[in-house]
């Protein structure tokens, strides 16, 4: 089975790996077979590939990337009842232990024991084939696409943001950081009622994407303007009542509360490498509530019924598209950070 292979730090290979093969021989009843259509590239893809580890999770053997997937069932357990041969799907990447406390408890993705795709040890599929549980497997309507399907991945991700936040209708959030994730975390918030959504970021032609995604949609640059000065001008000195830290910058991270109305909401979105500090006194006086993010939870079927029904519009996110021959050079561009760019993806041979 050719699979794309990440050796080790800074070297990817597209290459055979029989080792696939032999583990998934075996279609447990109710398990499906899934022939790969389209793969998205994540960040953690590409930061797996640049440094070789996220955290306490390292590449110490190589490893298959890719975990934004949609497909076509091609085989199923005899014990599979809503899915079959033919159909069109896109799939949850985190399998937990359906026993552990945290599964028991409904927050499965926290649970220690998840397997998550091409997180070490466990591969990911960039291949040709997998095969997974019935259970996080997802039936996809004829309307949605398979590039929009394994947009519905990170899409999640800012439907679980959006709903730790508890956003009324009228609220004014700001989302802080243009990649993927926040571009996402900001149609999500807009679909979830907030009136406006401000989205910063150093990179102009971010900027340009998210205020072409919605007319609700105000980018600001936050190397040119002051984002707490421009929202406290439009809100008549109140701030905005959720904010969303997408950026992963320890930076941007201090400052998330000088934006924050009294009683908002912060959001922590972005992946921070390191222990960080923020304004624990600008928290106290606004009686501000802070919530935290570890992937997501209960909300692909949502992200597929808003695809389908048109709430939410992932096409303009989607900006490169290769074919996985052409997988070992899609990987270093996206490790190039183009500007332009937010979502690029990998289809594979049909």
């Amino acid at each position: 089975m050719e699979a794309l292979v990440l050796e080790t730090k800074d070297q990817l290979s597209l290459r055979d790996f029989p080792q696939i093969d032999r583990e998934e021989e075996t279609l447990g009843p109710r398990d499906v077979r899934i022939r790969l259509h389209t793969v998205g590239i994540c960040g953690s893809d590409v930061h797996y590939y640049t440094h070789g580890r996220i955290g306490p999770f390292v590449v110490n053997e190589p490893m298959i990337l890719g975990h934004e997937a949609s497909g076509i069932v091609i085989e199923t357990g005899p014990e599979v009842t809503t899915l079959k041969p033919g159909d069109r799907v896109c799939m949850e990447p985190g399998i937990p232990d359906p026993n552990s406390r945290a599964t028991r408890l409904g927050m499965y993705n926290v649970d220690p024991a998840v397997r998550f795709w091409a997180t070490p040890p466990v591969h990911g599929i960039l291949r040709p084939t997998c095969v997974h549980p019935e259970a996080f497997t997802y039936l996809l309507p004829d309307n949605v696409s398979f590039a929009e399907a394994a947009m519905v991945e990170p899409l999640a991700v800012g439907i679980h943001a959006a709903t730790k936040a508890r956003i009324k209708p009228g609220d004014i959030a700001l989302v802080m950081g243009a990649g993927p994730i926040g571009l996402v975390t900001a149609i999500s918030a807009l679909a979830a009622g907030c009136a406006r959504v401000y989205v910063t970021d150093l990179a102009a032609p971010k900027l340009d994407i998210a205020a072409g995604l919605s007319p609700a949609i105000t980018p600001v640059n936050a190397g040119s303007e002051d984002v707490t000065a421009v929202i406290a001008r439009d809100t008549d000195g109140w701030g905005a009542d959720v904010v969303f830290e997408a950026t992963g910058s320890p930076r941007a991270a201090a400052g998330v509360f000088a934006p924050l109305a009294p009683g908002g909401c912060v959001v922590m979105i972005g992946g921070q490498p390191d222990p960080i500090s923020y304004d624990a006194g600008a928290a106290m006086v606004r009686e501000a509530r802070v919530e935290n993010i570890f992937r997501y939870a209960h909300v692909f079927p949502r992200c597929v019924k808003m695809l389908a029904s048109g709430a939410i519009d992932v096409k303009p996110l989607i900006t490169r598209t290769f074919d996985f021959k052409d997988s070992v050079r899609a990987f270093e561009i996206a490790a190039s950070a183009p500007p332009g760019d937010v979502k690029m993806q990998i289809e594979l041979p049909q």
